[in-house]
C-alpha cells in the first residue's frame, strides 16, 4: 500500500494551510473537486486526514504503517485458523504420537463420541506420557489437559485477542470454538500462524511502499 503523488501533495497542503477546505486544496492543485474526491475519501478513511464539517481538513498525524497494523491485528481468527486434528479419548498414546507427526502439528484435540471437546494434548504431554506409560495400552485420557482447564478462542475474535490469550497463558495453540458452544471445535490458531500472517503482510506492505 502506498500513496500516490497527488495524495502526498494533498497531505503537504493540509499540513501547511490547515484547517483547509476542499475548495482550497482543489485550487492549489489546479484539479477539480470531483477528481479529488476519491483521494480525500481515502486519506480520511486511513485517518491520515481528519475532515470537520464547515471547518475543513486537518492532518491527524497517522501513517500508512499505523493503518497497516490497525487492520492487520483486527483480522478475525476465522480468516487464518487451521483445521483441527481431533482424536478420541480412548486413542492410545502411540496412536496419538503417530497422528501428531503424520499431520505435522503441535497439538491434538480430544473429543467424545458426540465430537464435544473434552481435552487437549501437546507434544510435551505426549513426551512425558511416553516416558512413564505403556504407550500401546494407555489411552490419551490419562495424560490430556481436561476441560475446563483449556483456553479457547472464538472465530469472531481478532488475532490480537487470540495472541493475548496465547501469551497470557503461555500456550502455543488454542482451539477455536463456536461462540454459542464453547465445546464445539471448528479450528485451531497458533502463535506461529499469527506470526507468519503478520510477517507476510508487513513484507507485502514494505514492498508496496
Amino acid at each position: 500500500m502506498k500513496l500516490s503523488d497527488r495524495q502526498k501533495k494533498i497531505i503537504e497542503i493540509v499540513k501547511e494551510y490547515q484547517p483547509v477546505s476542499g475548495e482550497k486544496i482543489s485550487e492549489l492543485l489546479d484539479v477539480s473537486r470531483a477528481t479529488l474526491r476519491s483521494d480525500l475519501s481515502f486519506l480520511t478513511m486511513a485517518e491520515i486526514l481528519q475532515a470537520t464539517p464547515k471547518v475543513g481538513y486537518t492532518y491527524s498525524g497517522a501513517s500508512l504503517e499505523s493503518l497497516f497494523f490497525y487492520r492487520t491485528f483486527r483480522t478475525k481468527v476465522e480468516e487464518i485458523m487451521m483445521p483441527p486434528v481431533m482424536i478420541k479419548a480412548e486413542t492410545s498414546i502411540r496412536e496419538a504420537i503417530t497422528s501428531l507427526f503424520m499431520y505435522d502439528v503441535g497439538s491434538l484435540y480430544v473429543v467424545d463420541e458426540e465430537q464435544v471437546l473434552v481435552g487437549t494434548l501437546s507434544r510435551k504431554d505426549l513426551l512425558r506420557a511416553s516416558l512413564n506409560s505403556d504407550i500401546d495400552g494407555t489411552p490419551v485420557a490419562v495424560c490430556m489437559t481436561r476441560v475446563p482447564h483449556i483456553k479457547t478462542c472464538t472465530k469472531e475474535m481478532s488475532i490480537l485477542e487470540a495472541a493475548s490469550i496465547l501469551q497470557d497463558f503461555e500456550v502455543d495453540s488454542l482451539p477455536v470454538v463456536e461462540e454459542a458452544n464453547e465445546k464445539c471445535v471448528v479450528g485451531k490458531i497458533t502463535k506461529t500462524r499469527i506470526l507468519n500472517f503478520i510477517t507476510k503482510h508487513a513484507r507485502d506492505a514494505e514492498l508496496n511502499k
